[in-house]
């Protein structure tokens, strides 16, 4: 059940007022309990921000995949992005990389504390990511080879081959305090970040305050209650006047409210089908669900329904305007082939149905081929609206062409049963090209995730995605993974192999209380892990 409206903002700031105050002091620093908390009010301090979104995070543990994709806020990361997604230091002074791009030597700053009062030292690195490495879960250190304190202010990382994605995923694991992590860490956790954890409960709000001894700039906001609400609810509580920033769908991103703005904040989540390229043989993926279908098996199918999409059709009157075409998993990103563009053109898809023998011969308006109709069904989470428009309106005019995409919407249970037999209107989107690199790569085809259902499968994808993993500069690998999408003859893009056909790219639609700034948002990644606020020491009130 999700947070309902109507919400008790008295009782929010109460929540926070008390629970700020009964937080441990901070030995490194000067504050004094209270001090900048004492301004909060009922009536919506200054210092005080309430947020509604949608998805509650698992966990706020770093080394189980708490901000992953995003800034974890409450932890410190050694090295952070930058709003052009960029890097630069954070916890890290500085470091290097060897000649063979194999060791990772960061120097620590040494005025970083955890809230209790202790330093962050090296140790507390390598316990971070020798712990994020043994649990195997959202983030993936499995290149890494052991991480050790070479002094208080030292730490080094060997890796058992070259990855170019390293500080990708660095930017994304907290540090976490190696004397005080237990299980109830991810509920209840303690970092160096710009916020402190106050409270959390379940499926209702999350509470933050600011870090008064944080070694960077200290936040304006200096409270933070993170509320969850469906997207109805959201805009209830938007026109009640009792959140100051909500997330909405773009369905609702055209709703005048008196008091708020919305923000369409440019992101990398994006919307498509999972085609599977494999024949319907009988078989089954580890799980037992089948595998296979005679339809999309076919590379013309699936490239006639990629260019018989009007990419910026279905943005607008689907979306609002509140998105853009889609064109990769990585639109927008730096190692993105601007080659993956594709023109729509529903004579050039009739054509390549026609060239490869799939005719309409019953006169029903679906082609055929050897007996089988070019018809399939496409799955959706039941409960997802824009899924269900965005693929709706992409059927509509695939069936133009004479393709009939059968559009249903079900459970994840269900679709984690037959996505590697359907089509599945999927999203993905991160700043780490990692996400490229499990999108495809062979080994991970028809596994009980949902990286590859399609089961894309090919030895020259593979080669470019070892190549850029493994490449010791930044421009290295961007061309490696530029090959994945295009190499000229093949790809996996929609001219090539188009195991996936690209719709949409989302703006995450968020209103916003007329005199709140919410700085300068980098580019969102899929709306799991709450890329809202990854740069809410930036945000502030207006004077």
């Amino acid at each position: 059940m999700k947070y309902r409206h109507p919400l008790n903002r008295k009782k929010i700031t109460a929540a926070l007022l008390t629970s700020s105050l009964c937080l441990p002091l901070a030995a490194c620093g000067s504050h004094k309990a209270g001090a900048a908390d004492a301004s909060l009010s009922p009536e919506g301090p200054r210092d005080s921000v309430i947020i509604a979104i949608g998805s509650e995070p698992e966990t706020l543990d770093p080394t189980q995949g708490w901000g992953h994709g995003n800034a974890p806020i409450v932890q410190s990361t050694l090295v952070k992005y930058t709003a052009d997604l960029s890097f630069e230091n954070d916890l890290a002074a500085s470091y290097s990389l060897s000649e063979d791009g194999l060791t990772w030597t960061f120097t620590l700053r040494d005025d970083a504390c955890f809230t209790d009062g202790k330093k962050v030292t090296a140790s507390d690195v390598a316990f971070t990511l020798e712990t994020a490495k043994d649990a195997q879960g959202a983030v993936d250190l499995t290149y890494m080879e052991k991480a050790e304190a070479v002094d208080e202010g030292t730490v080094k990382i060997t890796l058992t081959r070259p990855t170019s994605i390293f500080l990708n995923t660095l930017a994304s694991i907290g540090i976490v305090p190696a004397h005080a992590y237990g299980e109830d860490y991810g509920r209840n956790p303690m970092g160096s970040g710009p916020y402190k954890f106050v409270e959390w409960a379940p499926q209702e709000q999350i509470l933050f305050t600011a870090n008064e001894d944080y070694y960077g700039k200290a936040p304006a906001i200096k409270n933070v209650a993170v509320v969850f609400m469906s997207e109805d609810a959201a805009l209830a509580a938007v026109q009640a006047g009792e959140v100051d920033a909500a997330y909405t769908s773009a369905t609702l991103g055209n709703t005048e409210v008196p008091g708020y703005h919305v923000e369409a904040i440019p992101s990398a989540d994006n919307r498509g089908f999972t085609l599977p390229v494999l024949p319907d043989e009988g078989k089954t993926a580890p799980s037992g669900a089948p595998v296979g279908n005679n339809v999309t098996c076919h590379r013309e199918i699936r490239q006639a329904i990629a260019y018989a999409i009007d990419r910026e059709l279905v943005a607008d009157r689907v979306l609002n305007g509140f998105g853009r075409p889609a064109y990769s998993e990585n639109d927008g990103m730096p190692w993105n082939n601007p080659e993956v563009v594709i023109e729509t053109d529903a004579e050039y898809a009739k054509k390549l149905l026609a060239d490869a023998g799939w005719a309409d011969t019953d006169g029903d308006g679906i082609v055929e081929k050897d007996g089988i109709k070019a018809e399939f069904s496409c799955l959706y989470p039941a409960e997802d609206s824009v899924r269900q428009a965005v693929a709706m309106a992409a059927a509509e005019q695939v069936r133009e062409i004479g393709i009939q995409i059968h559009v249903e919407g079900t459970s994840w249970d269900d679709i984690t049963r037959h996505m590697f037999s359907e089509a599945v209107m999927m999203g993905w989107g991160s700043a780490n090209p990692n996400e490229t690199y499990y999108l495809y790569r062979s080994e991970g085809a028809l596994l009980d995730d949902f990286y590859n259902p399609e089961g894309y499968q090919s030895q020259v994808t593979d080669g470019y995605l070892d190549a850029a993993m493994e490449a010791l500069t930044v421009e290295e690998a961007n061309v490696n993974w530029q090959k994945v999408q295009w190499d000229g003859t093949t790809g996996t893009s929609m001219e090539g192999e188009c195991p996936w056909v690209w719709i949409v790219n989302l703006d995450h639609v968020t209103f916003v209380r007329d005199g709140l700034s919410i700085g300068e948002q980098p580019i969102h990644g899929h709306g799991h892990g709450l890329p809202l606020i990854q740069n809410l020491e930036e945000w502030s009130w207006a004077e």
